[in-house]
């Protein structure tokens, strides 16, 4: 037989390679059909029938704590007045010896004793006769404590994500910081946060009618629920002729509140040992004493709060007396340095820890307010020695601290420079009103 020419060869095997292209075209046809078409012949059906995707629809699992809870026997409630997670476990089923080890477990991580009435918790059960699987507490929005109750028994605390928005709010007192702020929408948290950014320059004990605030902050979102108020990014306070600024600057080498010119808001000392309260008596040398009934000079500041009101060292120290008598109540008495101390007199009972050479850190909580002594109701009497010699803390003006590096000053002015323009955008109305909603949502870390 005469042998093919070469030409001829390629072109049969081009020929048979488009024949198998087309029959695998022909069955993809068949099987998936015309391109968008969204049928499809299922097993079963008459022949010719066709049937929707969508009549199979996915069925998309509860997902909570990391869990599909749909595959779960779950138990909710809130813990309740006299519950004990051990008492809980063992009437589910749960051996003595391993709530034990589960407990010694969880020390480093999340204690049993921290559990606390009226927070959430859940119990999972893959087979209810078997007992639970995992308990799952929540000690607050940002995070759930997951104890897995079978093999390991580990313990693991999980943050939540946490989704940041900016807000910007602004208003006006007419009676109290507390009340403008609330009747308003603002809460007390916004207003505690506030109060903390400014407390070393802001005399909050003295608010006048007519003061008015401006606030840029975070608002922290989980799973699509405010749950809280993040970090404050900029305030303004305005009280009479005098304007107050904070700014929050952040960098590699640097961190916290700023004035407008670079130097750090932190002051030496707090201006108060407590939060909202109000001065009840002050440092007066001719005060009637209303017990003793007599003339007798007062060398302190009284702050009326209720009782176990958190007192605060105001400054960095040593304490040098944690004790009782007759006058004082109980009291602390803190050495800042070698010219400041500074004392805090009728207290209900003192903080963790709290002793005579025990080292404490300026907004520390020390002890709570009570009326131990001689007082009337909950206050704390709250003296400062300068030299040896107890003075009026309210007349006294500290050195202000150095600013930032010069380094760091040309992208702090920039951010503050952003800030301060939408400070002044905002508008102060007579009654506070909250001024702006999301900024857009910076996604943000876990707060905690």
């Amino acid at each position: 037989m005469e042998k093919r020419s070469t030409s001829v060869q390629n072109f049969d095997r081009y020929f048979f390679a488009g024949l198998v292209l087309a029959a695998l075209g022909s069955l993809l046809f068949v099987l998936i059909g015309t391109p968008g078409q969204s049928n499809r012949q299922v097993a079963g059906t008459p022949a010719g029938s066709v049937e929707q995707l969508d009549a199979f629809p996915a069925v998309i699992p509860t997902l909570r704590y990391g869990f599909a809870l749909d595959t779960f026997q779950v138990e909710e409630g809130q813990i309740e007045p006299g519950m004990i997670l051990g008492q809980l476990l063992q009437d589910r089923g749960m051996d003595y010896k391993a709530i034990e080890q589960l407990a010694r477990n969880a020390d480093s991580v999340f204690r049993v004793t921290k559990i606390r009435l009226g927070k959430p918790y859940a119990l999972l059960s893959r087979d209810a006769a078997q007992g639970p699987d995992y308990f799952i507490y929540e000690p607050n929005a940002y995070e759930y404590v997951v104890y897995h109750l079978r093999d390991a028994l580990e313990v693991k605390r999980v943050r939540r994500p946490v989704e940041k928005r900016i807000r910007a709010s602004a208003g006006q007192i007419n009676s109290s910081l507390w009340q403008a702020m609330v009747e308003n929408g603002m809460s007390f948290e916004l207003a505690a946060k506030m109060e903390g950014v400014l407390q070393w320059s802001v005399d909050f004990h003295h608010l006048q009618k007519g003061d008015q605030f401006k606030l840029i902050y975070e608002e922290d979102f989980v799973q699509g629920e405010q749950v809280g108020i993040g970090d404050i990014k900029a305030a303004y306070y305005k009280s009479g002729e005098k304007t107050y600024y904070a700014f929050y600057y952040q960098s590699e080498d640097e961190e916290g509140y700023y004035d407008l010119e670079g130097r750090p808001m932190k002051a030496p000392f707090l201006k108060a040992p407590v939060k909202y309260s109000r001065i009840s008596s002050r440092y007066n040398l001719r005060r009637y004493h209303p017990i003793l009934k007599r003339v007798r000079p007062h060398y302190g500041t009284d702050y009326a709060a209720p009782y176990g009101t958190p007192i605060y060292a105001v400054g960095d120290g040593v304490v040098t007396h944690a004790a009782y008598t007759s006058g004082n109540g109980r009291y602390v008495k803190i050495r800042h340095n070698d010219t400041y101390q500074t004392q805090y007199l009728h207290m209900q009972g003192f903080a963790d820890g709290i002793r005579k050479g025990v080292q404490v850190r300026q907004g520390q909580v020390i002890g709570y307010v009570g009326s131990t002594g001689l007082a009337t109701g909950p206050h704390v009497c709250f003296r400062f020695w300068k030299n040896g010699k107890q003075v009026n803390h309210l007349r006294l003006n500290f050195p202000a601290e150095d600013p930032l590096p010069e380094a760091e000053l040309p992208a702090y002015f920039e951010l503050r420079d952003q800030y301060l323009a939408r400070l002044e955008a905002l508008p102060v109305a007579e009654s506070p009103v909250e001024q702006a909603t999301a900024q857009g949502g910076e996604q943000g870390a876990d707060n905690p």
